[in-house]
């Protein structure tokens, strides 16, 4: 596409130029396919469309709480609502998902270029002999040696189910 600025003319590229997803855009599609039941909704919608109680005659909560859960996926855009008389229809928004794994065969990508970085260093090193060296000349460990106490993962902040 080009557009004309004063005399020159100027050249897009869509996939440069194009919205990004914004790291808000991406914590709403990712907390959105947090939960369980969401996801569940997501997978059933994506199949055939479904009004919101025929979704929630599916789950033992109530038709309010499935509507949340349908509120939480239409505002990560995973879902569409439309209306059908008195009811709500629901259906899956296939470019969303697709949003979702292009972001996800990125960091699979990312890690499995990291993880051959590593196997490399790993396999031109001396297979480690310095450092095996190294931790020879610290001695024996004893019972009370820091190194053998299980490590504990640190807890992330605790949210809703619900957002």
């Amino acid at each position: 596409m080009m557009t004309r600025r004063s005399s020159r003319a100027t050249i897009y590229n869509h996939m440069v130029v194009g919205r990004q997803p914004t790291a808000d855009d991406l914590d709403q599609l990712f907390g959105a396919l947090a939960d369980a039941t969401r996801r569940d909704i997501l997978a059933r919608v994506m199949d055939a469309d479904a009004s919101v109680s025929e979704l929630a005659a599916r789950y033992e909560m109530s038709f309010a709480a499935v509507q949340k859960h349908v509120a939480v996926l239409e505002r990560a855009q995973l879902v569409t609502k439309r209306k059908d008389g008195r009811a709500q229809r629901v259906a899956g928004n296939l470019d969303a998902v697709r949003r979702a794994t292009r972001l996800l065969v990125q960091f699979e990508q990312l890690w499995h270029a990291r993880v051959g970085r590593l196997e490399e260093l790993l396999t031109t090193s001396d297979q480690g002999a310095p450092h095996a060296r190294r931790r020879d000349s610290q001695g024996p460990r004893g019972a009370d040696d820091e190194s053998r106490r299980p490590v504990r993962r640190a807890r992330g902040p605790r949210l809703g189910r619900l957002r």
